[in-house]
């Protein structure tokens, strides 16, 4: 059993949770400081419903996204050794595994009550985050909307617990959009030959590899113009904006790292360079609301 357990954790990719987890704990951060300058108290049930939710709603659509993509990851030599297509899960444990994290994501929403909007938008928004796995069947603008599912994640924390919706959960939603989009992009630039042997959608395979990294470039420039649109919209204080400045310098590293005849390093740039933003964010975040209050 520890053995399937751990089989399933990396069939999902678990410790990538670390991408868009700190933006949703952003967001409840400021959604909390503003709780407390009008008075309402501080809930545990919120913070454990954030973390369970976040969890569970991405489990439930990596699983989905595995089960999609099983014959396409199968033909392509750089996921061939993925667990369903590799024989080291079968198909009955990945669904199961699926439903059961489905389930769990709209159960961990009544955490909530008596909010009931995260429970009202729970079925919508996982039926959203599994259709992504489709995405790039039909679109070549598939890496948006991978951003725009995890674009959620900060707008669902405040809706969780303030109840609605302001610019300063829409901004950083924004910059998720932008910075997923980005990247996703540039992770996609590895199989621009397989889609176009498979006929799969993707903006590499449609615009070609250096056309396509010049729009992820773009697209994370607009992600540091809506960082700094937070921090003007939030009040947030220097630590904040020195950590901007600093996601800045870090994402044309990211994009020095990668070239269009040179894709040997967009492993580092994808997974050691966006956790340093994604965590570095938090931090710098938290730390900015600790100085405001004090």
């Amino acid at each position: 059993m520890p053995t399937r357990i751990r089989q399933l954790l990396e069939m999902i990719r678990f410790s990538h949770t670390l991408f868009a987890l700190p933006f949703a704990l952003l967001a409840a951060g400021m959604a909390w400081w503003k709780n407390s300058q009008e008075g309402i108290p501080f809930r545990w049930q919120d913070l454990a419903g954030i973390l369970l939710c976040m969890v569970f709603a991405r489990s439930a659509a990596m699983a989905f996204n595995r089960l999609a993509d099983r014959k396409i990851d199968a033909d392509n030599p750089r996921t061939a050794g993925r667990h369903l297509p590799a024989g080291l899960l079968s198909l009955p444990t990945v669904v199961a595994f699926t439903v059961i994290c489905g389930v769990g994501f709209v159960a961990s929403t009544l955490l909530f009550l008596p909010n009931r909007l995260p429970l009202l938008l729970s079925l919508p928004v996982l039926a959203f985050l599994c259709g992504y796995s489709y995405a790039k069947r039909f679109t070549a603008w598939c890496h948006y909307w991978l951003s725009a599912a995890l674009m959620l994640s900060p707008i669902a924390a405040w809706i969780a617990i303030r109840g609605n919706v302001e610019w300063p959960p829409v901004l950083l939603g924004l910059v998720v959009f932008f910075w997923v989009g980005g990247f996703d992009i540039i992770y996609a630039c590895q199989d621009t030959d397989f889609d176009r042997d498979r006929r799969l959608h993707s903006l590499p395979a449609r615009l070609g590899i250096p056309a396509a990294l010049r729009l992820a470039m773009l697209s994370h420039v607009l992600m540091v113009v809506c960082l700094f649109g937070l921090w003007y919209v939030a009040e947030l204080g220097p630590v904040f904006f020195v950590g901007a400045c600093l996601v800045a310098v870090l994402l044309a590293y990211e994009h020095w790292l990668v070239r269009p005849d040179d894709l040997t390093r967009v492993n580092i740039a994808f997974f050691q360079v966006n956790i340093i933003i994604s965590m570095g964010l938090l931090v710098v975040g938290l730390a900015d609301l600790w100085w405001t209050a004090h």
